[in-house]
């Protein structure tokens, strides 16, 4: 059986539901796949930190060294954060031809053109179905099985802190600032909420569901993006008297010349429509294709099993070719 071995750049909620997602069902994953895969190097600040999963001491390195470049790794997972230095390691480690999965929306959304060059010169691997919805295998549909189809519309719930404070605010009369209050309280915000509250963490996402829907690169920057700080009880009461919901939407239209726009922001939908009935910490992405029509992809856009799930299933994608390619070369 051949023997994929993984390296993870990161052990937070990403990296330690990717280790618990292969680890429970590596069974299962063996019989299906005839691929063995071995987590062999974790890159992490601090080794004695206490951590949500456990792993043998001896996978701790804080050298990033052990892991890219090195001749005992195959797939190198970044699931570290942040654009720097997460981007550049990913770069490094398709120079030295090791594929690479990521989860980390903003490093692929800022720098997209490079690291899909890096892997086309490189003839590796680049996996990031994790980087949009969490355990929504959006990303790796609207590139295969959806993949004939010319899109139109993409509209996506894809920020689960801001979906769940405007279905508070929506179903219990609540104000914005009580809510967020809670959610950080829950674990469902961050203690700086910016990110989120304020729509960067959406552009991100429509900037890569931007690329692959549409082949054309839009960077984070130049998307119009409002979020939900302004939002008041009164503008959710107005909404719901004229039977809409009020969610923050990414969305994304070419028309038939070609052109494309964007935006995010807060948008009214009408009750029927099925992204209004999406609640709580839940991501759901609407597609339009000119052959499959309309489209909902709807699951858990955040936690550490779901999105490890995403991570989890793109290094299985990688490890089956890697073994096809073995097999060829016999």
């Amino acid at each position: 059986m051949k023997k994929v071995r993984v390296g993870l750049l990161g052990f937070g909620n990403v990296g330690s539901g990717t280790y618990d997602t292969l680890k429970m069902n590596m069974g299962k994953i063996e019989r299906e796949t005839g691929v063995t895969f071995s987590i062999d190097k974790i890159l992490v600040r601090d080794p004695s930190k206490p951590r949500r999963s456990e792993a043998p001491a001896e996978l701790f390195t804080q050298d990033p060294d052990d892991i890219i470049g090195s001749p005992d790794i195959d797939i190198v997972c970044e699931l570290l954060g942040g654009i720097e230095p997460a981007s550049q390691y990913m770069l490094n480690a398709m120079k030295f031809k090791q594929h690479v999965v990521s989860a980390n929306k903003a490093a692929i959304a800022a720098n997209y053109p490079q690291l899909m060059k890096a892997a086309k010169d490189n003839g590796v691997e680049f996996r990031f179905e994790a980087s949009v919805g969490g355990g929504i295998p959006v990303l790796s549909a609207l590139t295969s099985v959806l993949g004939a189809n010319d899109f139109s519309e993409i509209m996506g719930i894809c920020n689960g802190t801001t979906n769940y404070i405007l279905t508070q605010m929506t179903d219990f009369d609540l104000d914005y600032e009580d809510v967020l209050k809670v959610a950080q309280e829950k674990g469902f915000a961050e203690a700086d909420p910016t990110a989120d509250v304020e729509g960067f963490d959406v552009a991100n996402k429509l900037s890569i569901l931007i690329a692959l829907a549409f082949g054309e690169y839009v960077a984070p920057g130049d998307i119009s993006t409002t979020g939900i700080t302004g939002i008041t009880k009164d503008d959710i009461a107005s909404a719901t008297a004229r039977h809409q919901k009020i969610k923050l939407i990414g969305h994304a239209t070419k028309d038939k010349s070609g052109k494309l726009e964007y935006s995010v922001a807060p948008m009214e939908l009408p009750f029927s429509h099925p992204l209004a009935g999406v609640s709580n910490e839940f991501n759901a992405i609407f597609v339009t294709g000119n052959a499959v029509d309309d489209l909902m992809f709807y699951g858990k856009g955040a936690g550490p099993l779901p999105t490890g799930s995403a991570v989890a299933g793109d290094v299985l994608e990688i490890g089956k070719a890697i073994a096809k390619c073995a097999e060829c070369e016999k």
